[in-house]
């Protein structure tokens, strides 16, 4: 089941998320989020008319999408850039195709025209993920990364919506 997420969902979402940021190269992110800041990004997301989504299964949260504006400024008012971390026992059970659906629909709604996804360049899941779902790469952007001592590329790849 998709629905929007609750400030109560943060400490399910920093059980699977934070050892992915400790962990992988999935994300950037170098230091594990607390609850109160995945709680705030989802208050802050609602305040600003974006999405912040949860994948419950069996009455557990096991993934989550939001979406933001690309970047600041009224020229990027119709495109947007997107997150979706997904508890790795999720994997394969539909929940990430779920989840960006539901982003994308709800952007779609509130009259956004592009969603791009940032991808590290270290999860070729996440790349095969989204071409998948019909994004596009439209620039890899070399050793812009730093996690783990070493540089990492970013892949960028957008979709119209």
């Amino acid at each position: 089941m998709i629905r929007p997420a609750r400030p109560d969902d943060a400490a399910q979402i920093a059980a699977f998320w934070n050892p992915l940021i400790r962990d992988t190269a999935v994300t950037f992110y170098p230091l594990e989020r607390s609850e109160a800041e995945i709680a705030a990004s989802i208050v802050d997301k609602a305040r600003a008319g974006h999405g912040f989504f949860v994948a419950e299964s069996g009455g557990a949260v096991v993934g989550f999408a939001n979406y933001g504006q690309f970047r600041t400024g009224p020229g990027y008012a119709r495109t947007m850039e997107h997150t979706i971390i997904i508890d790795p026992r999720a994997h394969g059970t539909g929940v990430g195709r779920a989840l960006i659906g539901a982003v994308e629909d709800h952007a779609r709604r509130r009259g956004a025209r592009m969603m791009i996804a940032g991808i590290s360049g270290e999860n070729p899941d996440g790349i095969a993920f989204h071409a998948r779902m019909g994004y596009c790469e439209i620039a890899r952007l070399d050793g812009v990364g730093w996690k783990f001592g070493r540089a990492m590329d970013l892949v960028l790849m957008r979709k119209t919506l």
